[in-house]
């Protein structure tokens, strides 16, 4: 892992963030859907040829292929359960960060696809321009991006600095 971040960056690939600790911030349920992803993709990937001699075994068989393929499913289930460890969460989990900013700038070059096509048809059938605050909101949620770690809620008790003398509620 430390040998990971002296690499000096290849040119060739698009720049990565690190995790930002070891330790970082929970993630929402749809971040930690798409680690899982990365990571049973991960997992796959490492036993490949397993699934596909399972897949092989059991194609047109019905109930048998418990019976038939006990043996490629057992090789199957062996390699995945090797292979799905916590350090491969980990690695799973270092790459979702690594890929934060590449998924903002896909986000944004969506954003700005629909603004344009959204642009076109207002001109094309002559419909009038959105108001201003409806676009300020728009800005403001791209402008946003990726939250990680979730929000502070509102009825909490805010107790330090910040701001807030003697331990006030902040609204």
């Amino acid at each position: 892992m430390a040998a990971m971040a002296l690499e000096t960056p290849d040119p060739g690939q698009p720049e990565r963030l690190p995790i930002p600790s070891r330790n970082p911030l929970p993630l929402s349920a749809s971040q930690e859907a798409q680690v899982r992803d990365i990571f049973y993709a991960r997992v796959r990937d490492h036993c490949a040829e397993e699934i596909k001699a399972f897949a092989a075994c059991a194609l047109n068989r019905t109930f048998t292929v418990s019976f038939a393929c006990r043996p490629q499913q057992r090789l199957m289930n062996s390699c995945m359960q090797a292979h799905a460890t916590p350090s491969e969460q980990d690695a799973a989990r270092e790459d979702w960060f690594a890929q934060r900013q590449e998924r903002q700038r896909e986000r944004e070059r969506k954003a700005r696809r629909k603004a344009e096509q959204e642009a076109f048809l207002r001109e094309w059938w002559g419909l009038p321009e959105r108001d201003r605050e409806e676009r300020r909101r728009e800005e403001e949620a791209l402008a946003r991006g990726e939250r990680i770690g979730g929000f502070a809620s509102r009825e909490r008790r805010r107790v330090g600095g910040g701001g807030a003398e003697g331990g006030e509620e902040r609204r």
